[in-house]
Formats: structure tokens, sequence, C-alpha cells
């Protein structure tokens, strides 16, 4: 499953450079699939194509980009370094080990 972020983000930032899949951007942000992965085009989209921000307030994580950081570390690194533990898990959002591990893979390569 992925990870989201809760109105109790105070906006610090710690979270953002800790994502290996760069899938955590600042509150107004449009955001890229191919930014931080090596994707070119996903569902017939540029990769380059922006997105609206699905947060205009706080810190908000994509969640087609979030692998839990499968792959990368053993735990959701935004999650480690939050100081008021708002990174929580996505349960609108879940998926098994197995398929993170395959988003990993297409978000980066073989």
């Amino acid at each position: 499953m992925a990870i989201r972020i809760t109105d109790a983000c105070i906006n610090c930032g710690a979270c953002e450079p800790e994502c290996p899949n760069n899938a955590i951007y600042e509150g107004g942000d449009v955001w890229r699939w191919a930014d931080g992965t090596s994707l070119k085009e996903k569902d017939g989209c540029d990769g380059h194509t922006p997105h609206s921000a699905l947060s205009e307030e706080f810190f908000y994580i994509v969640p087609g980009k979030c692998t839990e950081c499968v792959g990368f570390h053993e735990t959701p690194q935004c999650a480690a370094v939050c100081p008021v533990d708002c990174c929580i898990p996505d349960l609108a959002h879940t998926e098994s080990e197995e398929s993170l591990r395959h988003k990993k893979t297409l978000l980066h390569g073989g």
C-alpha cells in the first residue's frame, strides 16, 4: 500500500528528499511520472507531462509512484523522518509486496 501524508503535516519538508521514487511533492506543486524515475511514458502519456497537485496545502505523496521504499529500504523513509508522524499507510491504495517490487522496476528499470 502507498503512504499518505495527513493534514497534521507541518510542511517541514523532511520527507521529500528521503523518497527514492520522488513521489513526494510540496503542496501546490505539479508532479510528473518522470521526476526522479526513468519513466519516459505512463499510460500513453509522456512522462514529463505535468499533473495537478494532489494537495494545495501540504506535502503530498503520489500513490502511483509510492513503493513504500520496497527495494530500497526496509521501512518507508518518509515515515521514519517525519517529526509529527503524519506519514501513514494509505488504506485506499493497498498493494502486495510483489506489486510494490514490480512498480519499483517500472519506475526505475530492471
